[in-house]
This record gives structure tokens, sequence and C-alpha cells, in this order.
């Protein structure tokens, strides 16, 4: 009991006249601060990542014929079989990465798709799923980056086909990827056949 009230009364003379109460009307803190400006050489360097990300951007920002809502999207590049894509628009391939594009501003989903597409691709996955909403109307804000999505995966050499989710993974609100193997991967596959045989 002392040394509680010892330890009390120790706080208090370290603290006398170094408290004061807060005033009424300043409960709360002051965001009247500005943070700090990026220097030019900060303002360069960004300036410069955009150029260089934009330049290796091959995406289409040009118009776009809109998709109707209701409609489910899909594809299916020449020489893939049809079963490829029955597959993937049944779920019957487990996506290994996800991508999620909704409210986000079409210049940042043309940016972060192209992002994932090549990352995903220097992962070695095959395939993705690509959650961009779906409006009601024709030309709501996710119609038009739905529409725009299924542009801009036919312009991948990679993308073999793409199909609207099962309604557990989105429904018409998201979009599976099927992405060609990549010789890594053919490799392994090739090495995996011989030893079987072997």
């Amino acid at each position: 009991m002392n040394r509680q009230f010892d330890e009390d009364s120790d706080f208090t003379q370290l603290m006398a006249g170094k408290v004061r109460p807060v005033s009424k009307g300043r409960d709360k803190a002051s965001l009247d601060t500005q943070p700090a400006m990026p220097s030019e050489a900060q303002l360069a360097r960004r300036a410069s990542a955009e150029a260089d990300a934009q330049a290796a951007n091959f995406l289409s920002d040009e118009f776009v014929d809109l998709v109707a809502s209701i409609d489910p999207i899909e594809y299916r590049r020449d020489g893939i079989q049809t079963g490829v894509l029955d597959r993937l628009r049944q779920g019957g391939y487990a996506p290994q990465a996800r991508l999620h594009l909704i409210k986000r501003p079409l210049r940042d989903c043309r940016q972060e798709l192209f992002r994932f597409i090549e990352d995903a691709t220097a992962g070695d996955l095959r395939c993705l799923l690509v959650v961009h909403g779906r409006g009601r109307a024709l030309d709501s804000h996710a119609n038009v980056v739905r529409s725009y999505v299924a542009k801009w995966l036919q312009q991948f050499d990679q993308v073999q086909a793409y199909a609207s989710a099962v309604p557990s993974h989105g429904g018409i609100g998201a979009t599976y990827v099927m992405l060609r193997k990549s010789e890594r991967e053919r490799a392994r596959n090739r090495e995996r056949q011989q030893k079987r045989r072997g």
C-alpha cells in the first residue's frame, strides 16, 4: 500500500506544472498541418517510373463496345481445345491469384491488369481470377471496366482463354483467365513424363 502511494506521489511530482487540461473545443488533433512536399528529385523519379510503365503497357485505351451487363464474357484463342474453355467456364481450374478492380478508375485498371498478367506469367501461374464487378446499367462504371477487361485480355499473347466465373467466385462480376504454360513449366512436364517412362 505504501509503495503504491509512493509511486503515485512520485508521478504527481514529476507532472507538477507540466500537465495542462485539454481546453474545450480542442479535444481533437489538428489536421491543419500539410504533409511535406516531395523534392524535385522524387518527382522526377516518380515521373520516370510512370513513363516507363506506360511505355511497356501495350493495352489499348481506345473505345470499346460495351458488353451487356447480363451477358457472360468468354474467349478462346485459336488452337485451344473447347474442353479447356468448358472446364474454365465451370470453375474447373482453381485460381492461383486474384486481382480486384472494383471501383478503381479505368486508367488504374489498365495498369493493374497489365502488371498482374505480367507478374503471373513470370511466376508460372496458369489460372487467374479478375474481379471487376458488374453494373446493372450498360454504361455503369463496373460494366465499362468489365468490357475493357474482355478487350484487354485478348491483347495478351499468353492468355489462352477466359470466361465469366461461377457464382461462388463472383459470377458475371469476375472472370477466370487461363494463361499459356511457360517454357519452364513445359520443360518440367517433359522431365516428369520422361521419368515416368524410364
